[in-house]
């Protein structure tokens, strides 16, 4: 049996984040990881660069059952914070959109970062760690295949379900149940959408063609890059989205999110009569694109000039190109997601310090908890602040 004052059952951003702060104030920290390395989602994110943070992180970019209970970890240790500690280890970055930022050399900088901090505070990190079981008898007493631990407290922060040939698991949703917790149902977010029939043949005929456009689900809407694959609907402009929709949802695209496409059509009428419709589209849109498009918009018009197309119908051709109905039949999935939307119901734990208030002691932080960011760095935010929350007073 190995004593410590924290056991922390996680090896990712949250864990490791959680053990330093925990470590720091001379806390004898435990890290059981269940892989066989640390930090594997770390490696990798952002494409094995990590984007490790996003300049604009507040709490309008996080979705909830409770918008506010992500305030308090994200105002206490925000995104100024960790880029301080990526440049106190010397690791260079860089922006790109939206105020993602990325590691200019590797993820693996980032790992190495938070291992060399947990190494100057003795964090206790074993690897390996599986069949665990928890009881809470006199403190917590955690079992596995490698040893036993007891300790003073105890942190989930084993992830959601995303990526699951990253070793990803409901651990922590089993943990939460065993404790009497109330768990939100779980689904794959950040994710491609996948289609069958007609929209499946076009997305699979468009595969590899991306473009810009606007993308609706019920009230909430994002405008960046579309991408078609072969299974259906990619980009950062669907991953968006895709945390929003629910199954049976349609989706409105908005293929002209810059430009009232009526007024173009029209306005070329005048100054290129003779041109075609497609034509003029081509110059706004992928060519592969316009060509499915016209067969849906104006079929039989396709080879008829711009000079005999009424007003009336380049009006409906432009609604159609700026509120293109379509209705995916289901998402990638885990597999491929980024994140897991639902998990821990944030009723269940205080705001300031991640900790169960029936269980004292207990804590969960993380993926694992009932938050979830946007696409472009949100999510590790929201594992270094709620895990300095926990790491504060563990």
């Amino acid at each position: 049996m190995i004593d410590a004052d924290v056991t922390i059952i996680g090896g990712g951003a949250a864990g490791l984040m959680c053990a330093i702060a925990a470590g720091q104030r001379g806390r004898r920290v435990v890290v059981l990881e269940g892989s066989n390395k640390i930090g594997k989602k770390i490696l990798l994110s952002g494409g094995g660069r990590c984007n490790f943070t996003n300049l604009q992180s507040e709490p309008s970019y996080f979705t909830s059952t409770n918008p506010h209970f992500c305030i308090s970890a994200l105002s206490r240790y925000t995104q100024w914070d960790f880029i301080d500690l990526m440049e106190k280890h010397g690791i260079a970055w860089h922006e790109k959109t939206l105020g993602q930022l990325f590691c200019d050399n590797s993820s693996k900088d980032v790992v190495a970062m938070l291992l060399a901090e947990c190494e100057s505070v003795d964090v206790d990190i074993t690897t390996h760690c599986e069949e665990i079981t928890i009881s809470s008898e006199d403190g917590f007493r955690i079992s596995c295949n490698k040893e036993s631990f007891a300790c003073e407290s105890l942190v989930i922060a084993t992830g959601g379900l995303s990526i699951p040939k990253m070793g990803a698991t409901d651990f922590g949703y089993r943990v939460a149940r065993q404790f009497g917790l109330n768990v939100f149902e779980t689904r794959a977010g950040l994710v491609p959408f996948t289609f069958s029939g007609a929209t499946h043949e076009l997305t699979n005929r468009l595969s590899g063609v991306s473009f810009r456009a606007a993308v609706r689900s019920g009230n909430t809407e994002f405008t960046e890059d579309v991408l078609f694959t072969h299974r259906g609907l990619s980009g950062p402009a669907v991953l968006q989205i895709s945390s929003y929709w629910s199954p049976g949802d349609e989706l409105r695209v908005n293929l002209l999110p810059d430009t009232d496409a009526s007024e173009l059509l029209i306005a070329a009428k005048r100054t290129q009569p003779r041109a075609l419709t497609r034509t003029i589209l081509c110059n706004v849109l992928p060519r592969a694109l316009v060509i499915e498009l016209q067969a849906m918009l104006w079929p039989g018009h396709e080879e008829v000039p711009l000079a005999e197309m009424p007003d009336d119908e380049l009006r409906r051709i432009g609604c159609g190109l700026q509120a293109w109905v379509i209705k995916p039949a289901a998402t990638e999935g885990y597999r491929t997601a980024e994140v897991t939307l639902g998990g821990v119901d944030t009723d269940e734990l205080s705001s300031q310090t991640m900790e169960c208030k029936r269980h004292p002691g207990l804590y969960f932080i993380g993926e694992v908890v009932d938050v979830t960011g946007h696409l472009g760095g949100y999510n590790f935010q929201w594992a270094w602040s709620s895990a300095q929350a926990a790491g504060q007073v563990v």
